[in-house]
């Protein structure tokens, strides 16, 4: 499929536009080795079509950006404002998001000429000479659509494989090289002191409101496990009878798992041994590689069967600051922590629309920490609190055991 850039020439290049053509580039590199009809499927109610995000990232730009601050405004297509809008009631009504599927119209070519046109207002519109506080303000959102479009991007990833897994032919993403992981060391508990601790984004580069303040807690001694769980490790609660074991499961876990016949984690197959489904296609489980594609639920109760607990949020960020012997903290999978999504003290929501991106899901949500092999480069940070329900599962997520000291 031909998803192509334009070369833009610039009449007076600023230093933003690079980040922003590279960002915004990758989006559509990403799209690339798909088909249209690959692009237009929804899976599920929480995944979405391709060519949705590429559409929702573009209204992005239009509706905060453009639509603010560019003289003579006329958006794109006024249906578009609707179409694909994600969660901001501010902004108006949404198209249901189960539905997002059902969007053969526009034409995948129409969400390209989209995304070419509001690339090019922006690019106009920071190529003007514009007063220094109405610039920064421009600058500010202009790196907050960034993040949420590397956000999407990772969340292209995750919808593309789950659309896949539920292909019978199960097809590839990526015709990559196949290679196994080598085998893990062993795992060590990495001990912390009991005391007071710094939690919260420090820094003067681009953090999410939910990052912030910095602010301090107590915990408790503890220790940490030096690396991820295994899949190898995991097999051995399931061959263990672990789905079937009620006392291992908190009560609304267990409720899902009988309800769902969970049996595994999302995408194993047991088929004259285990197998699970990659962006690289159907191949024989990596019982060396670290588990991923796990619930909160089942992580919980892998961690009381293993006579551990999952870390809080503060533990795995303090211990994230202080020592360099814990492996596998970014790039590998989002682990999950036994904290609920919610406010740090002295939090404070944007005004206006932009002020749904975070704080109002502060409920039913556990919170994630680290960065996946999806992740984009440069989007992952100590303090970064991704955050999901309890079931969910088809992201890159996975454990990472603790226990008191």
């Amino acid at each position: 499929m031909n998803v192509q850039t334009e070369t833009i020439h610039l009449l007076a290049p600023q230093q933003e536009l690079v980040p922003y053509l590279s960002v915004r580039g990758r989006s559509l590199a990403l799209a690339a080795p798909l088909s249209e009809e690959d692009c237009a499927a929804q899976s599920m109610p929480d995944a979405s079509p391709i060519k949705w995000h590429l559409a929702h990232t573009t209204w992005f730009f239009e509706t905060f950006i453009l639509e603010r601050f560019e003289s003579n405004f006329q958006p794109h297509h006024p249906a578009f404002r609707v179409l694909f809008n994600s969660y901001y009631n501010g902004v108006g009504d949404k198209h249901a998001r189960a539905q997002r599927g059902l969007l053969t119209r526009p034409p995948f070519d129409e969400v390209l000429a989209y995304r070419r046109d509001v690339d090019a207002r922006v690019i106009a519109l920071l190529s003007q000479p514009l007063p220094p506080q109405l610039l920064t303000e421009i600058r500010g959102l202009l790196e907050l659509g960034l993040q949420h479009e590397q956000q999407h991007q990772e969340l292209m990833m995750t919808d593309v494989l789950h659309l896949f897994s539920r292909n019978p032919l199960k097809p590839a993403y990526a015709d990559i090289l196949y290679s196994l992981a080598e085998a893990p060391p062993a795992l060590e508990w990495i001990p912390f002191a009991s005391g007071v601790v710094q939690v919260g984004y420090e820094g003067t580069g681009f953090c999410f409101d939910n990052e912030l303040p910095r602010h301090r807690q107590f915990v408790e001694a503890y220790e940490l496990a030096s690396r991820l769980v295994t899949n190898r490790e995991y097999l051995a609660f399931v061959e263990a009878g672990g789905y079937e074991n009620p006392a291992l499961w908190l009560s609304e876990g267990w409720d899902w798992v009988q309800a769902q016949q969970i049996q595994h984690p999302l995408y194993w197959q047991h088929d004259r041994g285990w197998h699970t489904f990659s962006l690289q296609g159907m191949r024989p489980l990596d019982l060396n590689a670290a588990l991923t594609h796990i619930s909160y639920f089942e992580a919980d109760a892998y961690a009381r069967w293993s006579g551990a607990r999952l870390p809080t949020e503060a533990e795995w960020e303090h211990a994230a600051q202080t020592t360099a012997e814990l492996s596998q903290l970014f790039g590998t999978c989002w682990q999950w922590t036994s904290s609920s999504y919610a406010a740090y003290p002295g939090y404070e929501a944007a005004a206006g629309a932009l002020g749904e991106y975070n704080g109002k899901f502060m409920a039913n949500q556990y919170v994630l920490r680290g960065s996946s092999c999806v992740t984009p480069d440069g989007h992952a940070r100590i303090s970064y609190r991704n955050f999901f329900p309890s079931s969910a599962r088809w992201q890159f997520t996975g454990i990472r055991l603790a226990r008191q000291a």
